[in-house]
């Protein structure tokens, strides 16, 4: 099984160092998928939520407010101004989203793309549980 190593740092530090099979950022034109020997490319990040799955196929979500990615044939490094991973029971999941929710809002005046980015974090959500 191919990996790629993906690193997600803040200004508070990094946020997940780990291999996984595959990584979904939200690109500043879209939506894209990242899976290894992807070609090298540095991509502005808007708000919303990265998908990955790990090399145990479970899968992880994390809010950003904006970013940017730089991406290489080994390996994905995401630098985001702020970022909430979402894991843990129940209770520590909606406190979590609420969190992201608070981040995503902080970022954007503009109302139509802080609800596209919390619609997709939702249903990110949905599938941890």
């Amino acid at each position: 099984m191919e990996t790629l190593k993906l690193e997600i740092v803040t200004p508070t530090g990094v946020l997940f160092d780990d291999e996984v099979k595959m990584v979904t950022v939200p690109g500043k034109e879209g939506e894209f998928g990242i899976l290894p020997h992807h070609a090298s490319l540095i991509s502005l990040l808007k708000a919303g939520v990265i998908e990955y799955e790990d090399t145990s196929g479970k899968k992880g979500v994390v809010a950003i407010n904006w970013g940017h990615v730089k991406i290489q044939e080994s390996g994905v490094t995401i630098l985001a101004d702020g970022a909430v991973a979402l894991s843990g029971t129940n209770s520590e999941l909606k406190a979590k989203i609420d969190e992201a929710n608070k981040l995503i809002e902080s970022i954007s005046e503009n109302d139509a793309a802080i609800m596209t980015a919390k619609s997709r974090l939702e249903t990110a959500a949905q599938g941890l549980k």
